[in-house]
């Protein structure tokens, strides 16, 4: 068994697909499948469900894979550990971040590749829950996220913003009279969310059922440029977190606040207890204290 054997078998996971998992291991696909095979005869189990093409894993290669996602870890600590002894941070830092957060995650990538040019940088949208989910399990190293409903006895946080709610639209197709809106304005005009999983979405459908409203809601999406776009083009306004940020990069758009609209759950960096500590998520989380300090300065 070795560390190669490894790596395939968490990319046929990832990808579900023999040929895409060749392919982001740089081997052919035949070579994966014969090192796939070769692992199954030394471990005496059957951990791939296949015939022509690849089913799923069997219940054993499931926990195979659990074990080789830990022993990946491990092993890409090792090698920033050692890093981090010559004075360097390398490695890749896994970041699941919500979307819509009120915070503009730039800042902290920004930091973050100033003072360390050699880390690599993997992003994933998630909703709170499943980056909670990915911490445990290792599949991250760091969430931005919604910090309601945080056990401290398994993860750190650190408040990054507290955002509040308000009516994203275009000037341009829609003048709403009122400034700020009421939720009964806000529920007769056509609106664009997102699904239903995010955390986001859940705090607006409970704002807008507390007053026994219900949304006219035209447009539903887990993608934040698909809703910036159908505001843009006037198909729907949307309700979204206050963002300077993203109304400076997008200069069509307009922002209005919302009257009796309470706060959200603050929004911040969660990283996951562990032993060993991974030397690049912790170095990071450290890294964003001063922002998560300007924060508590400010309110």
């Amino acid at each position: 068994m070795d560390i190669r054997q490894l790596q395939f078998l968490i990319a046929l996971d990832e990808t579900r697909h023999f040929g895409q998992a060749a392919a982001r291991c740089h081997v052919t696909q035949p070579s994966l499948s014969m090192r796939l095979r070769q692992l199954e005869e030394q471990l005496g189990l059957t951990l791939v469900l296949r015939d022509q093409r690849f089913h799923d894993f069997t219940p054993e290669g499931k926990r195979i894979l659990a074990w080789a996602r830990s022993i990946m870890r491990a092993h890409d600590g090792l090698l920033a550990e050692a890093a981090a002894c010559r004075g360097q941070l390398i490695g890749t830092l896994r970041l699941g971040m919500v979307p819509l957060a009120g915070f503009n995650p730039a800042r902290l990538l920004a930091l973050w590749r100033q003072a360390h040019p050699e880390l690599r940088l993997q992003l994933t949208t998630l909703s709170s829950e499943q980056i909670l989910e990915q911490l445990a399990s290792n599949q991250l190293d760091l969430g931005l996220c919604y910090l309601n409903n945080i056990d401290p006895t398994s993860f750190a946080t650190q408040t990054l913003a507290t955002p509040i709610m308000g009516l994203l639209y275009a000037p341009a197709h829609i003048s709403p009279a009122r400034d700020p809106l009421t939720w009964q304005e806000v529920v007769a005009l056509p609106l664009g969310l997102l699904s239903r999983g995010m955390h986001f979405r859940q705090a607006v459908d409970q704002v807008i059922r507390s007053r026994g409203l219900t949304a006219n809601l035209v447009v539903e999406s887990d993608a934040v440029q698909q809703l910036l776009h159908s505001v843009r083009y006037g198909l729907c306004c949307s309700v979204i977190p206050q963002d300077s940020e993203l109304l400076a990069s997008n200069p069509d758009l307009a922002w209005r606040a919302i009257s009796d609209s309470s706060h959200l759950a603050p929004i911040g960096l969660v990283i996951r207890h562990q032993q060993p500590t991974s030397v690049v998520a912790q170095t990071c989380f450290e890294a964003a204290r001063p922002l998560a300090l300007a924060v508590s300065g400010e309110s």
